[in-house]
């Protein structure tokens, strides 16, 4: 195996680490909310199904362009 093979096979499994730990980490930081406080959420704001689709923009395209959110 060539130097540089083993450079990309070691890049590539750190790669995969980071994007595991960051996944992970997303999901730790995420707040557990138990079915009555969901119900709660929904009572008092609505349940996103019940928004109209033309109420909703989506800026998917315009963000990846590198247009500034704020």
């Amino acid at each position: 195996m060539e130097i540089q093979e083993l450079k990309a096979l070691i890049k590539e499994s750190v790669r995969e680490v980071i994007r595991e730990e960051r996944l992970n980490l997303c999901q730790a930081l995420i707040p557990y909310v138990s079915d009555e406080e969901q119900q709660e959420i929904e009572a008092e704001f609505g349940s996103p199904d019940d928004d109209e689709d033309d109420e909703w923009i989506d800026m998917t395209e315009w963000v990846k362009n590198g247009n500034p959110i704020s």
